[in-house]
């Protein structure tokens, strides 16, 4: 079943019209930031075919992205990999939820989150949704969002530091990622205490006579 705008709708019924879905992408990767999409749908402009960004192309969430972007409210938002060394990777991600939601033009009345859980320090009346993107219009718009603004990040970085395979990978540690770090090295765009990345700086000197 795809994604339906069912909690977006009981919501409403209670009379709270700015509903915001918003989603992360980028918690996996061994490159990059942690990016979140916040987005208000209008009921009556809901682009079709949206669905979770992970069951759809390359080519179908550029599309998607723009009609969101032109018929939505929408905000995005990161966190660094430096704010990801200095929290961790859960804590970054909710950061990046909190700024999104924050840089809307008007506060929301309820928001929807993907997940089980409420980022720490949201102070707008919350719910949460396991597999959301794959159950809430919004959530999956924001997912959609999320997904093609990191990926055309991870892209642009991709230009500065060749041979990793970011504007494929997005950052994910495929066997060109992994082989590149080896022949490479690691660059500033690298999270560094992520465990692939921390076992190879920090390898134990072999001793030898």
């Amino acid at each position: 079943m795809p994604p339906d705008f069912t909690f977006e709708t009981a919501a409403r019924t209670r009379g709270l019209l700015r509903i915001c879905g918003v989603d992360e992408v980028g918690r996996g990767p061994l490159a990059g930031p942690v990016t979140a999409a916040a987005v208000i749908l209008d009921p009556a402009r809901i682009p079709e075919g949206l669905d979770d960004s992970k069951k759809l192309s390359a080519t179908r969430r550029t599309v998607l992205a723009r009609a969101i972007f032109e018929t939505a409210e929408v905000c995005v938002a990161h966190a660094s990999v430096a704010e990801i060394e200095t929290h961790n990777i859960l804590r970054a991600s909710h950061l990046a939820m909190i700024r999104a939601i924050a840089g809307l033009s008007a506060p929301p009345c309820h928001v929807l989150v993907d997940g089980n859980m409420v980022p720490r320090g949201l102070d707008h009346p919350c719910e949460t949704l396991v597999g959301g993107d794959g159950r809430s219009l919004s959530i999956a718009a924001a997912s959609i969002v999320a997904k093609v603004e990191r990926d055309r990040i991870m892209a642009k970085l991709a230009g500065a530091h060749p041979g990793y395979g970011w504007e494929r990978n997005a950052g994910y540690g495929t066997a060109q990622h992994m082989a590149a770090l080896l022949d490479l090295g690691v660059t500033p765009h690298h999270r560094r205490k992520f465990k692939p990345i921390h076992n190879m700086l920090y390898q134990p000197e072999i001793a030898t006579d």
